[in-house]
């Protein structure tokens, strides 16, 4: 997915984590060779160019394809599931793998659980007794800075998902247009239980720019959000406040 992927791994019998966590490793992989854009033999690829139907796909193909439908609708199509008119469901992918990757090994019986991909990171459980998961948001207007820190105090399973250009530049794209958005943000970070949407957020957010982004993130039940504008201005939802420490 053209990014790195980290687990964090707290409890469980240790024969089983470690087979776990071969499975989820192997299954990101596995995502890869199917999702990839930048790759002429994946089955998106090949679903791109009308070579497969869908029912023709791994069946995960069409459970993203139905998560990136859904992220269309709730965000009034500010997300979408085609880059420059192409199919292009990777708005969608890094996220849903993440989150897929952590619960897998959860369910091998992990107490606690973090699994960051490319900066996106979604965290189950918690690393210790009286101990929650904390997750960083680095600062986009200042290198190696933090704007901010999460905590998943009196949460089992929280995400944190940030879009923006800091790292990639223009990347994120106007679905009505279809070229680079036009924004006051530099970037957007979301904060919700699971990380498929936390991301699809942050990225129709961004798009939206910063007043329609933050009125539209503060309407979403269990989401906060920390928004920061090219002009150094930091807004954020009204119970943002709570997760961070």
């Amino acid at each position: 997915m053209g990014t790195v992927f980290s687990f964090d791994v707290r409890g469980g019998e240790p024969e089983a984590v470690r087979a776990a966590l071969r499975e989820a490793v192997a299954g990101l992989h596995r995502v890869d060779e199917v999702f990839s854009t930048y790759r002429a033999d994946s089955e998106v690829s090949r679903l791109a160019r009308g070579e497969l139907t869908v029912a023709q796909c791994d069946p995960q193909v069409a459970e993203v394809l139905a998560l990136g439908a859904e992220a269309e609708r709730r965000s009034d199509g500010w997300f979408s599931l085609r880059y420059q008119g192409r199919l292009d469901p990777t708005g969608v992918v890094k996220g849903w793998a993440a989150e897929r990757a952590a619960r897998l090994v959860a369910a091998a019986g992990a107490s606690g659980v973090s699994v960051n991909g490319g900066g996106d990171v979604q965290v189950l459980g918690s690393p210790g007794a009286d101990r929650p998961w904390r997750v960083g948001v680095s600062d986009p207007l200042r290198p190696g800075g933090l704007a901010a820190v999460v905590s998943a105090a009196r949460a089992p399973e929280l995400a944190v998902a940030t879009s923006g250009t800091a790292e990639r530049g223009d990347h994120i794209v106007d679905p009505r247009t279809g070229r680079a958005a036009v924004t006051d943000l530099v970037s957007v970070t979301v904060v919700a239980p699971r990380l498929v949407w936390a991301d699809c957020w942050a990225t129709a957010a961004f798009a939206m720019g910063a007043r329609e982004g933050l009125a539209w993130l503060e309407s979403l039940p269990g989401v906060e959000a920390l928004l920061i504008t090219a002009g150094d201005e930091v807004r954020c939802t009204g119970g943002l406040g709570a997760r961070l420490g």
